[in-house]
Protein backbone atom coordinates (compact mmCIF):
# COMPACT_ATOMS: atom_id res chain seq x y z
CA UNK A 1 0.00 0.00 0.00
CA UNK A 2 1.14 3.21 -0.93
CA UNK A 3 0.10 6.18 2.05
CA UNK A 4 -1.31 9.73 0.65
CA UNK A 5 -0.59 10.73 3.85
CA UNK A 6 1.21 14.17 3.61
CA UNK A 7 1.10 13.89 0.13
CA UNK A 8 -0.27 16.75 -2.42
CA UNK A 9 -2.49 16.31 -5.18
CA UNK A 10 -3.98 18.25 -7.62
CA UNK A 11 -7.95 17.55 -8.69
CA UNK A 12 -9.22 19.03 -11.87
CA UNK A 13 -13.30 19.40 -12.01
CA UNK A 14 -13.18 19.32 -7.79
CA UNK A 15 -16.42 21.49 -8.25
CA UNK A 16 -19.08 18.53 -7.86
CA UNK A 17 -19.42 14.80 -8.14
CA UNK A 18 -15.80 12.90 -8.48
CA UNK A 19 -14.37 15.69 -8.31
CA UNK A 20 -15.93 16.19 -4.72
CA UNK A 21 -15.80 13.34 -3.51
CA UNK A 22 -12.05 12.89 -4.44
CA UNK A 23 -11.08 15.84 -2.69
CA UNK A 24 -12.90 14.95 0.34
CA UNK A 25 -11.58 11.25 0.39
CA UNK A 26 -8.25 12.56 -0.47
CA UNK A 27 -7.95 15.28 2.40
CA UNK A 28 -9.41 12.49 5.30
CA UNK A 29 -6.04 10.38 4.10
CA UNK A 30 -3.94 13.41 5.23
CA UNK A 31 -3.28 14.61 1.47
CA UNK A 32 -3.24 18.06 0.61
CA UNK A 33 -5.30 18.97 -2.30
CA UNK A 34 -4.99 21.66 -5.31
CA UNK A 35 -8.61 21.49 -6.41
CA UNK A 36 -10.09 23.60 -9.77
CA UNK A 37 -13.32 23.98 -11.57
CA UNK A 38 -14.75 26.20 -13.60
CA UNK A 39 -17.48 26.16 -11.34
CA UNK A 40 -17.21 29.12 -8.75
CA UNK A 41 -19.98 28.00 -6.67
CA UNK A 42 -19.37 24.46 -6.92
CA UNK A 43 -16.26 25.12 -5.96
CA UNK A 44 -16.56 26.95 -2.92
CA UNK A 45 -18.98 24.63 -1.75
CA UNK A 46 -16.60 22.21 -2.03
CA UNK A 47 -14.12 24.19 0.01
CA UNK A 48 -16.38 25.26 2.58
CA UNK A 49 -16.64 21.15 3.33
CA UNK A 50 -13.17 21.13 3.54
CA UNK A 51 -12.91 23.21 5.88
CA UNK A 52 -9.85 23.22 7.44
CA UNK A 53 -8.07 20.12 5.52
CA UNK A 54 -5.24 21.81 3.96
CA UNK A 55 -6.21 23.17 0.62
CA UNK A 56 -6.51 24.94 -2.57
CA UNK A 57 -8.93 26.81 -5.12
CA UNK A 58 -9.03 28.04 -8.44
CA UNK A 59 -11.14 28.62 -10.81
CA UNK A 60 -10.78 28.26 -14.42
CA UNK A 61 -11.42 26.55 -17.30
CA UNK A 62 -9.31 23.83 -17.97
CA UNK A 63 -8.90 24.66 -21.98
CA UNK A 64 -6.62 27.21 -20.97
CA UNK A 65 -3.67 25.74 -21.31
CA UNK A 66 -1.29 28.44 -19.79
CA UNK A 67 -3.53 28.62 -16.47
CA UNK A 68 -3.97 24.72 -16.27
CA UNK A 69 -0.01 24.96 -16.50
CA UNK A 70 0.45 27.62 -13.99
CA UNK A 71 -1.89 26.30 -11.71
CA UNK A 72 0.40 22.90 -11.71
CA UNK A 73 3.43 24.68 -10.84
CA UNK A 74 1.44 27.14 -8.14
CA UNK A 75 0.54 23.81 -6.44
CA UNK A 76 3.49 22.52 -6.05
CA UNK A 77 5.02 25.71 -4.94
CA UNK A 78 2.33 26.50 -2.36
CA UNK A 79 2.75 23.01 -0.98
CA UNK A 80 6.07 21.85 -1.23
CA UNK A 81 6.19 19.56 -4.41
CA UNK A 82 3.22 18.08 -5.86
CA UNK A 83 3.12 14.43 -5.74
CA UNK A 84 0.48 13.58 -8.23
CA UNK A 85 -2.81 14.97 -11.03
CA UNK A 86 -6.25 13.44 -11.09
CA UNK A 87 -7.06 14.78 -14.44
CA UNK A 88 -11.16 14.23 -13.81
CA UNK A 89 -12.48 17.09 -15.67
CA UNK A 90 -14.93 16.12 -18.40
CA UNK A 91 -18.31 17.12 -20.61
CA UNK A 92 -20.34 15.43 -22.93
CA UNK A 93 -22.35 15.91 -26.11
CA UNK A 94 -25.21 13.75 -27.13
CA UNK A 95 -25.81 13.45 -31.10
CA UNK A 96 -25.14 11.26 -33.71
CA UNK A 97 -21.73 12.28 -35.20
CA UNK A 98 -23.36 13.37 -38.87
CA UNK A 99 -25.79 15.53 -36.69
CA UNK A 100 -22.73 16.97 -34.17
CA UNK A 101 -21.17 20.24 -34.71
CA UNK A 102 -17.81 20.77 -35.54
CA UNK A 103 -17.82 23.27 -32.72
CA UNK A 104 -19.31 21.32 -30.36
CA UNK A 105 -16.92 17.79 -31.01
CA UNK A 106 -13.84 19.89 -30.58
CA UNK A 107 -14.76 21.09 -27.37
CA UNK A 108 -15.76 17.86 -26.33
CA UNK A 109 -11.99 16.96 -27.19
CA UNK A 110 -10.34 20.13 -26.01
CA UNK A 111 -12.10 19.12 -22.09
CA UNK A 112 -11.95 15.47 -22.20
CA UNK A 113 -8.22 14.75 -24.26
CA UNK A 114 -6.37 17.54 -24.97
CA UNK A 115 -6.45 19.10 -21.62
CA UNK A 116 -5.15 15.89 -19.68
CA UNK A 117 -2.52 15.98 -22.21
CA UNK A 118 -1.96 19.47 -20.77
CA UNK A 119 -2.24 18.31 -17.18
CA UNK A 120 0.09 15.22 -17.43
CA UNK A 121 3.04 17.39 -19.33
CA UNK A 122 2.75 19.77 -16.96
CA UNK A 123 2.52 17.39 -13.77
CA UNK A 124 5.46 14.92 -14.60
CA UNK A 125 8.12 16.39 -14.03
CA UNK A 126 6.87 17.66 -10.77
CA UNK A 127 5.91 13.98 -9.54
CA UNK A 128 8.99 12.47 -11.04
CA UNK A 129 10.72 14.76 -8.41
CA UNK A 130 9.24 13.04 -5.97
CA UNK A 131 9.70 9.38 -4.55
CA UNK A 132 6.73 8.26 -6.11
CA UNK A 133 3.02 9.77 -6.87
CA UNK A 134 0.47 9.19 -9.71
CA UNK A 135 -0.92 10.78 -12.73
CA UNK A 136 -4.59 9.60 -12.39
CA UNK A 137 -6.56 9.92 -15.68
CA UNK A 138 -10.42 9.50 -15.87
CA UNK A 139 -11.49 7.54 -18.88
CA UNK A 140 -15.03 6.19 -18.92
CA UNK A 141 -16.89 3.29 -19.49
CA UNK A 142 -16.90 4.92 -22.93
CA UNK A 143 -13.52 4.51 -23.49
CA UNK A 144 -14.33 0.58 -23.80
CA UNK A 145 -17.01 0.52 -26.03
CA UNK A 146 -18.81 3.07 -28.51
CA UNK A 147 -22.48 3.97 -28.03
CA UNK A 148 -24.92 5.72 -30.56
CA UNK A 149 -24.84 9.45 -29.59
CA UNK A 150 -22.09 9.82 -28.08
CA UNK A 151 -19.21 9.61 -30.52
CA UNK A 152 -17.27 12.76 -29.48
CA UNK A 153 -17.26 11.67 -25.96
CA UNK A 154 -16.25 8.13 -27.41
CA UNK A 155 -13.27 9.25 -29.26
CA UNK A 156 -11.88 11.35 -26.27
CA UNK A 157 -11.85 8.69 -23.72
CA UNK A 158 -10.60 6.09 -26.19
CA UNK A 159 -7.63 8.83 -26.64
CA UNK A 160 -7.59 9.11 -22.60
CA UNK A 161 -6.94 5.05 -22.54
CA UNK A 162 -4.49 4.72 -25.56
CA UNK A 163 -2.15 7.94 -23.61
CA UNK A 164 -2.26 6.36 -20.31
CA UNK A 165 -1.33 2.64 -21.86
CA UNK A 166 1.61 4.27 -23.95
CA UNK A 167 2.03 6.61 -20.49
CA UNK A 168 2.47 3.48 -18.27
CA UNK A 169 4.12 1.52 -20.83
CA UNK A 170 6.96 4.02 -20.83
CA UNK A 171 7.38 5.04 -17.31
CA UNK A 172 7.32 1.43 -15.75
CA UNK A 173 11.01 1.50 -17.73
CA UNK A 174 11.81 5.02 -16.86
CA UNK A 175 10.40 6.22 -13.45
CA UNK A 176 8.79 3.09 -12.16
CA UNK A 177 7.84 5.68 -9.25
CA UNK A 178 5.08 7.54 -10.51
CA UNK A 179 2.14 5.10 -11.36
CA UNK A 180 -0.10 6.04 -14.10
CA UNK A 181 -3.80 5.07 -13.44
CA UNK A 182 -6.52 5.13 -16.31
CA UNK A 183 -10.11 5.01 -14.50
CA UNK A 184 -13.45 3.83 -16.33
CA UNK A 185 -16.24 4.97 -13.98
CA UNK A 186 -19.64 3.29 -15.19
CA UNK A 187 -22.90 5.59 -14.74
CA UNK A 188 -22.34 7.52 -11.31
CA UNK A 189 -25.08 9.25 -9.97
CA UNK A 190 -23.70 12.96 -10.81
CA UNK A 191 -25.10 15.72 -13.01
CA UNK A 192 -22.66 14.58 -15.81
CA UNK A 193 -26.02 13.56 -18.25
CA UNK A 194 -28.30 16.90 -16.50
CA UNK A 195 -24.84 19.18 -18.14
CA UNK A 196 -24.68 17.51 -21.31
CA UNK A 197 -25.29 19.71 -24.17
CA UNK A 198 -28.50 17.53 -25.84
CA UNK A 199 -28.59 18.08 -29.68
CA UNK A 200 -30.35 15.15 -30.91
CA UNK A 201 -31.03 11.42 -30.09
CA UNK A 202 -31.20 8.44 -32.17
CA UNK A 203 -34.30 8.11 -34.37
CA UNK A 204 -34.59 4.62 -33.49
CA UNK A 205 -34.15 4.88 -29.93
CA UNK A 206 -30.72 3.85 -29.57
CA UNK A 207 -28.87 4.78 -26.89
CA UNK A 208 -32.02 6.28 -25.42
CA UNK A 209 -30.55 6.54 -22.00
CA UNK A 210 -28.78 9.58 -22.06
CA UNK A 211 -31.96 11.07 -23.34
CA UNK A 212 -33.21 11.59 -19.58
CA UNK A 213 -31.13 12.89 -17.54
CA UNK A 214 -33.40 12.00 -14.26
CA UNK A 215 -33.38 8.11 -15.78
CA UNK A 216 -29.97 7.87 -16.54
CA UNK A 217 -28.93 8.97 -12.46
CA UNK A 218 -31.74 6.79 -11.34
CA UNK A 219 -30.09 3.85 -12.95
CA UNK A 220 -26.76 4.62 -12.54
CA UNK A 221 -25.35 1.76 -9.66
CA UNK A 222 -22.39 3.83 -8.45
CA UNK A 223 -22.58 6.88 -6.07
CA UNK A 224 -19.51 9.67 -6.07
CA UNK A 225 -18.51 8.83 -3.09
CA UNK A 226 -18.05 4.78 -4.21
CA UNK A 227 -16.41 5.67 -7.03
CA UNK A 228 -13.42 8.32 -5.36
CA UNK A 229 -13.03 5.29 -2.84
CA UNK A 230 -12.55 2.89 -6.23
CA UNK A 231 -10.14 5.27 -7.76
CA UNK A 232 -7.91 6.39 -4.43
CA UNK A 233 -8.08 2.53 -3.60
CA UNK A 234 -6.20 2.07 -6.90
CA UNK A 235 -3.74 4.44 -5.98
CA UNK A 236 -2.85 3.19 -2.85
CA UNK A 237 -2.36 -0.42 -4.38
CA UNK A 238 -0.23 1.02 -7.30
CA UNK A 239 -2.46 0.10 -9.83
CA UNK A 240 -2.76 0.83 -13.71
CA UNK A 241 -6.65 -0.04 -14.52
CA UNK A 242 -9.31 0.46 -12.01
CA UNK A 243 -13.10 0.08 -13.02
CA UNK A 244 -15.87 1.34 -11.43
CA UNK A 245 -18.81 -0.34 -11.20
CA UNK A 246 -20.77 -3.47 -12.27
CA UNK A 247 -22.03 -2.03 -15.41
CA UNK A 248 -18.19 -1.42 -16.23
CA UNK A 249 -17.03 -4.81 -15.09
CA UNK A 250 -19.83 -5.78 -17.61
CA UNK A 251 -19.01 -4.12 -20.15
CA UNK A 252 -15.08 -4.96 -19.74
CA UNK A 253 -16.08 -8.70 -20.02
CA UNK A 254 -18.57 -8.04 -23.02
CA UNK A 255 -16.49 -6.45 -25.36
CA UNK A 256 -13.42 -9.00 -24.28
CA UNK A 257 -15.85 -11.88 -25.10
CA UNK A 258 -17.31 -10.12 -28.34
CA UNK A 259 -15.29 -7.54 -29.74
CA UNK A 260 -17.52 -7.02 -32.67
CA UNK A 261 -21.33 -7.71 -31.87
CA UNK A 262 -21.15 -6.60 -28.01
CA UNK A 263 -24.08 -4.01 -28.40
CA UNK A 264 -26.23 -6.44 -29.34
CA UNK A 265 -26.13 -7.84 -26.15
CA UNK A 266 -25.46 -4.93 -24.15
CA UNK A 267 -27.73 -2.23 -25.24
CA UNK A 268 -30.77 -3.90 -22.95
CA UNK A 269 -28.15 -4.39 -19.69
CA UNK A 270 -27.22 -0.46 -20.10
CA UNK A 271 -30.74 0.88 -20.24
CA UNK A 272 -32.39 -1.41 -17.97
CA UNK A 273 -33.75 -0.15 -14.46
CA UNK A 274 -32.09 -1.66 -10.97
CA UNK A 275 -34.95 -4.17 -10.95
CA UNK A 276 -34.20 -5.52 -14.60
CA UNK A 277 -36.83 -3.45 -16.47
CA UNK A 278 -36.35 -1.43 -19.46
CA UNK A 279 -36.47 2.36 -18.55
Amino acid sequence: MISLNGRTIAVTGAGSGIGRALAISLTKRGAKVALADRDADGLAETSRMLGNYPHSTRVFDVTDAGVLEAWIDEAAAEFGGLHGVINNAGLSVIAPFEDTPAEDFDRVMDVNFNAVVRGCRAALPHVKATDGGWIVNISSIFGMMGYPTQSAYNASKYAVRGLSEAMHLELSETAPHVKIVRVHPGGIKTRVAHNAKFIKGMDSGSGEALNDPDAFVATSPTTPEQAAETIIAGMEQGRHRVLIGRDARMVDWMTRLFPVSYWKRLGAFLTASPDGTKS
